[in-house]
């Protein structure tokens, strides 16, 4: 939706002084920009360790580190990181610690992010955890702290990253702080939130109902998932969990009426809006990820295929290494290698010598809007005052003056509508004589109580199997994940984590009940009833089909388990996937190449949906009727080169525009996701439908034939003046590139000379939201540009794990000025995949450069 922005932080504004630094950075720019390039060979003390520890790096520069203790395997871990991504971890704790504006200067999107992030107490959250965690993942902690600290030593800041060459042109850039532990915890809570669940549709519901006025008609624009026709990732055999009554789901009316009311939530969504999204936003954040049983594989074990999808930057979100100890014992029981975070030690997602296992967002309801009646210091609950607390935070501004803020709580959570001014960033005070808001808005989120997240990441690094897996899933509090394993022993198996709050089932409430709609903070009816038992949670093991999809869909059918979330993916990437796996295997056995394949595949849903409709309509002008022809032999796929998959984009676009926009609030217009699909699917055979009528046309009321019919006309006119007036000619491509952005240098704001530095050449790629190879883009936006995409491809064979295959999105490094920096950029959006060595034989056999640490 046009309202959900990636917060990238442009942050100089004063381009000339820039500009005029840059005539004498160039002097020099080989030397400033190739100065942080890190030493890969050689011979280096490393303080602290118990004895060397080897970091060998293949061809596209992705680390294998060995050392003999657990400790001075992510001590090393901890020195390559920064060696490899400092700057990226030091903006990353900057974020999640609310103090963006120290890095950066005096910026409103910076002061913004940092008031709302302080708000939600992230960092607060992060130090009451440390207590929490088992002590061997504080000494991994620690131990990856101490690594990066042993970097840092002695450097300036020049010689660390050249991005703090180019903020110093006009900021005090002194040496970075050393890393704390607690910097590596905070990270969850950025990974919480991207990852939260349906936070934004409860938004879009209540908003969408100002504009409506109807809940039953706001209900069809978020309809029930099609369980008849895209399945759940389990039924009901496989589920272990005992059915349970779902929350309700009642139409009451909603009193949104008040103007106050209305006021505080579009307040909320405006501090929501300013945390930027460091790992991804909207409907196009997801993932896919699958398993097979070795029965219908070629090497008679089982493969696993993951590829989260995630938002597009430079560099890119995963950091590739392996982690392996010299001999694998308790004391010292890592041998795994995979996808991390730089800024963390162990791996997120990948396999160790026994099991493998990929993630994708469960998508679990997470968070709830409490509305409170306030009056100054207390809300109201169950007619009695309840204390608002409050704290003050102090934002210290790089060049500028001190930010002193007041966050508020209620019981609830932290009062999200009162951080900003919506006018601003909320930099100036409120006037005495403003009248008092009677309401606020809450946040209640899972992610905001200490958990355990932390250790979970490392037992998945050294699980060997479905118990091990389980024990994991019980302390992965958030972000709710659905977790796939497969063993080399031959299972294969699902599991869902998790903290996901319990809710009344509320007959005749004023709102549903099930956290589909922002809840009465003042009724006691509407309090979280505790937490879903871990034990319950969903999970099979060797589902007889040997084949288990998760692509965010529905995760059992409907009253079946403990009660997730009414809003989900609408499952057609995953049918797609299923259908693809059980085409492939009743042909024969199938292989890591197959499973490669279709990660790429590009059929579009849509094009199932409406082409057939679109095909029946006439258009009678040939120039209009050139696109409407490209459709007659189109075979539905998303491809980069094909002009009619451009035109039908086009078309989706204004159809979203002329049945739905008009109905909507300004910043809640349809991004075109698999809900719009469904939403759509469902009214194309109701051509009279109200839904088709464009109120932007008053004294006219349009029925489906000619919103679609007006749809390809004006495709036609909008792709003629982008893209020429031969409709054979379009690419998709061309409309549609990946243009990975540095979150600080990337913006429009800077030069151009910073931004080519930072910024990969944008590549054209196929695909599409809601498509397998889901490079989403959002229809309410104007552009078809990537918003998200699958941020890294691995499929792993459980046969031969030296057969594996992997990709990133850009590459293994954060300097700019590295080969590594985005070499994978051009493979990735061709699909292409690159050997993915494990074994200590093959991995010295795959080595280019050596690095030994000494103690």
């Amino acid at each position: 939706m046009s309202r959900r922005r990636l917060v990238a932080l442009s942050v100089i504004t004063v381009a000339a002084v820039v500009v005029v630094a840059l005539v004498a950075v160039m002097v020099t720019a080989v030397i400033v920009v190739r100065r942080p390039l890190p030493e890969v060979a050689g011979e280096r003390e490393l303080p602290g360790l118990d004895a060397d520890v080897t970091v060998t790096r293949d061809e596209r520069g992705v680390p294998t580190i060995t050392a003999t203790t657990s400790q001075d395997l992510f001590r090393a871990q901890g020195y390559v990181a920064a060696q490899d991504r400092f700057f990226e971890m030091d903006y990353r704790r900057h974020v999640t610690s609310g103090r963006l504006s120290e890095l950066v200067g005096e910026n409103e999107d910076a002061l913004a992010a940092d008031k709302v992030i302080r708000t939600f107490g992230w960092r607060k959250v992060a130090e009451q955890e440390w207590d929490l965690l088992e002590q061997s993942t504080r000494d991994a902690l620690q131990a990856y702290a101490d690594g990066v600290n042993a970097y840092l030593d002695g450097r300036d800041p020049g010689a660390i990253a050249v991005e703090y060459t180019v903020l110093g042109v006009r900021l005090d850039v002194g040496a970075p702080e050393a890393w704390d532990p607690v910097d590596s915890l905070a990270w969850l809570k950025a990974m919480a939130w991207d990852l939260r669940g349906n936070y934004d549709a409860e938004l879009e519901r209540a908003a969408s109902y100002t504009s409506i006025g109807d809940v039953a008609r706001v209900d069809e624009l978020f309809p029930a998932y099609p369980q008849d026709l895209n399945l759940p990732i389990l039924t009901a055999a496989n589920l272990p969990a005992p059915t349970v009554e779902q929350a309700s789901a009642e139409t009451t009316p909603l009193d949104l009426d008040s103007a106050d009311l209305q006021e505080a939530m579009a307040a909320a969504a405006a501090a929501l809006d300013a945390v930027p999204h460091l790992m991804g936003d909207g409907e196009g954040v997801g993932s896919n990820s699958w398993v097979v049983s070795g029965e219908l594989t070629e090497s008679g074990k089982p493969l696993l295929a993951n590829d989260p999808h995630l938002s597009i930057s430079a560099p890119g979100i995963w950091e590739q290494i392996g982690l392996r100890c010299d001999e694998v014992s308790t004391q010292c029981p890592y041998d795994v290698t995979g996808f991390a975070f730089a800024g963390m030690p162990g791996v997120v997602i990948g396999h160790n010598e026994t099991l493998a296992w990929g993630l994708t967002n469960l998508g679990a309801d997470v968070t709830d809007f409490f509305l409170e009646r306030v009056d100054e210091t207390t809300t109201r609950l169950d007619g009695a005052e309840s204390p608002i607390t409050e704290r003050v935070e102090v934002i210290r501004v790089n060049g500028g003056d001190d930010i002193r803020l007041t966050v508020r709580e209620s019981v609830h959570g932290p009062l999200v509508s009162d951080v900003l001014d919506l006018d601003g960033v909320g930099s100036a005070p409120v006037p005495e004589d403003a009248p008092a808001r009677r309401f606020a808005v809450a946040l209640g989120w899972t992610a905001l109580q200490p958990g355990r997240t932390m250790d979970a990441v490392l037992l998945m690094n050294v699980a060997k199997d479905a118990v091990d897996i389980q024990e994991a899933a019980a302390l992965f509090d958030v972000p709710s994940q659905n977790i796939v394993f497969a063993t080399t022993d031959g299972h294969i198996g699902y599991q869902a984590p998790g903290r996901i709050p319990v809710r009344a089932d509320i007959a005749g409430g004023p709102v549903p009940s099930d956290g589909t709609w922002p809840r009465p903070g003042w009724d006691s009816r509407y309090e979280w009833q505790g937490f879903v038992d871990p034990a319950t949670m969903p999970r099979a093991l060797d589902p007889a089909e040997g084949i288990i999809v998760t692509a965010n869909q529905a995760v059992t059918p409907a009253g079946v388990g403990p009660f997730l979330t009414e809003d989900w993916d609408y499952g057609y990437r995953a049918q797609r996937i299923r259908e693809l796996l059980v085409s492939a295997t009743s042909e024969g056995k199938v292989g890591v190449a197959d499973m490669g394949r279709i990660q790429v595949d590009k059929h579009s849903p849509y094009a199932d949906v409406l082409v057939p409709v679109l095909l029946s309509l006439d258009i009678e002008d040939p120039f209009y009727d050139d696109g409407q022809e490209l459709l007659r032999t189109w075979d539905r796929v998303q491809s980069v080169d094909s002009a009619a998959a451009a035109y039908f984009a086009a078309v989706w676009a204004n159809i979203l525009d002329s049945a739905f926009a008009d109905d909507l609030p300004d910043d809640y217009g349809p991004s075109g996701g698999s809900r719009w699909l469904e939403v759509v699917r469902r009214l194309v055979d109701e051509p009279a439908s109200p839904w088709w009528d464009d109120k932007s046309t008053p004294g006219v009321v349009e029925g489906r034939d000619e919103v679609l019919t007006r749809a390809m006309v004006l495709a036609r006119r909008e792709l003629t003046a982008s893209l020429g007036r031969e409709a054979t000619d379009w690419r998709w491509g061309q409309l549609h590139p990946a243009a990975p952005e540095h979150p600080v240098l990337g913006g429009s704001s800077l030069p151009g000379l910073v931004r080519d530095l930072v910024n990969p050449d944008p590549v054209p790629v196929g695909g599409g939201s809601s498509i397998v190879d889901a490079t989403a883009w959002d229809a309410s936006s104007g552009s078809f540009a990537v918003t998200a995409s699958p941020s890294m491809r691995m499929v792993v064979d459980l046969g031969d794990l030296d057969a594996s295959t992997w990709v990133t999105l850009t590459g293994a490094s954060g300097h700019p000025a590295s080969v590594h920096y985005a070499d994978q950029l051009v493979p990735w959006s061709r699909g292409e995949t690159f050997p993915w060595p494990f074994t200590q034989a093959a991995t010295e056999a795959d080595a280019g450069d050596r690095l030994t640490f000494t103690p």
